[in-house]
């Protein structure tokens, strides 16, 4: 599976992301950005320092006018990039991904990366591009920074708040976050370690929220907030320790933003039906984008959104103009404090039958051809392509799609009866291959059975 992905660079560190390929594609962004300001960071993983020093060493040697803004999360990068005004960047890591992983979040221009211009990339390392010129190096701390600028975006509290780091880069910059607000902050894995010897650096699964749901009841806290590897990703426990929907904390904060004025409200193609009907009530206009960071931050841009979602807990900001999970947990707490208890007003939310993230592991290289038969065969169904194949109906959708980061697809339905939903995934079922259906059926819930 090539290391080149639709939003980033991404594979395993030394094996797949070797030195030398760092090398050719911090010579590939060179060509690139040649004499343009760019901001490297990187995240706390044991590979980092290496990578992040040979994009710096091969961006100067490029001619690119370097700022090194050393160990840093994500959003910190991104915060990095506005105040400095540089044309582009670099973030080495492979944010919620395993240990062993690392890899490069590009940004080239004003605009997202484009699949196209991640590939472009890769064409330019196939062939060794490289430009020669005379750049230069200069150390930028931005972290304090960082944080009196995001602290000055969101408001005082008093709440008890659970903070789990999972280990990662926001291990020491969330914490005191939070305290800068006033918080009440219980730590949990706030201490950097790249082996991430705890937890998982997903916050998107539920099971590995499990510890930070304990250490919220056993303090009787208000929330529980967890972080992904770089920290650009959010997900949250209620004050019972209960893993939340990233669906539901979308259809709450699209509330939120929605109150004072109207405006486009960007979802994922994976989330529930809930939250287009959600946003709809509240006087929003829902926009669906292809599930990916960059992807959605393409769609938020160009709607000139609100606020822009996906249930992996990347959550976009007007107020900032980019994806930060601090600042997510931050706008959580404001929900808590202004309307009360977050189970509460998690229950009151509408529900249907939706399936959780249903990940097959699948190696070959034709994953779209997979995809383009699926839809050639459900054709009399008319198949939403924006992300994978999704059928629609008026009372339930299922889908399957290509995941952007890892060998498999992933698949999600949902339905308003337990009969609608078997009947989705039977007909989504029947556009497969004899071989991607088995491997399907295997990992199916037993409700769409």
């Amino acid at each position: 599976m090539s290391i080149f992905k639709a939003c980033d660079i991404r594979g395993v560190a030394g094996t797949e992301l070797t030195d030398d390929m760092a090398r050719r594609i911090s010579r590939a962004v060179g060509v690139v950005l040649a004499g343009q300001k760019v901001v490297v960071g990187g995240d706390i993983r044991l590979s980092t320092p290496a990578l992040q020093q040979i994009m710096v060493e091969g961006l100067a040697e490029s001619g690119c006018q370097v700022v090194d803004i050393g160990t840093v999360a994500t959003p910190v990068f991104y915060y990095g990039l506005q105040t400095t005004g540089a044309t582009g960047g670099v973030m080495v890591t492979a944010s919620h991904n395993p240990a062993q992983y690392n890899g490069f979040k590009l940004v080239l221009g004003p605009k997202p990366v484009s699949e196209e211009d991640v590939a472009h990339i890769g064409q330019l390392v196939d062939r060794d591009a490289q430009t020669q010129g005379k750049g230069e190096v200069t150390k930028f701390p931005v972290i304090e920074e960082y944080l009196n600028y995001t602290a000055g975006k969101a408001r005082h509290g008093k709440l008890k708040v659970v903070i789990d780091a999972g280990n990662g880069a926001t291990a020491e910059i969330a914490p005191r976050l939070f305290k800068k607000l006033g918080y009440e902050v219980i730590e949990l894995n706030c201490v950097p370690d790249g082996r991430f010897p705890h937890r998982p650096p997903n916050p998107a699964l539920p099971e590995n929220l499990a510890a930070l749901g304990e250490v919220v009841r056993l303090h009787n806290a208000a929330v529980g907030i967890g972080f992904d590897g770089d920290g650009d990703r959010v997900g949250v426990v209620d004050e019972n320790g209960r893993p939340i929907d990233n669906d539901d904390i979308m259809v709450l904060i699209a509330r939120q933003c929605l109150a004072n004025k109207p405006g486009a409200i960007i979802y994922d193609a994976k989330c529930s039906m809930v939250v287009p009907e959600e946003v709809v009530k509240a006087g929003g206009r829902p926009v669906m984008a292809r599930a990916g960071h960059t992807f959605s931050k393409t769609a938020f841009m160009q709607e000139y959104a609100l606020f822009a979602g996906e249930i992996s807990g990347h959550f976009f900001f007007r107020d900032l103009g980019y994806d930060d999970g601090m600042f997510s947990g931050l706008k959580i707490c404001e929900l808590i404090a202004e309307h009360g208890s977050l189970a509460a007003q998690v229950d009151d939310i509408p529900n249907y039958l939706l399936t959780t993230d249903i990940r097959v592991t699948y190696q070959g290289n034709d994953k779209e051809a997979v995809l383009d038969q699926i839809a050639d065969k459900l054709a009399q169904y008319r198949p939403n392509r924006i992300d994978g194949v999704r059928i629609e109906f008026a009372d339930g959708w299922g889908m399957i799609r290509a995941s952007v980061t890892e060998p498999l697809f992933t698949l999600r339905f949902e339905a308003k009866t337990i009969e609608r939903l078997k009947a989705i995934t039977a007909i989504l079922l029947g556009g497969m291959t004899a071989k991607v259906r088995e491997a399907v059926i295997a990992k199916l819930p037993p409700e769409c059975m």
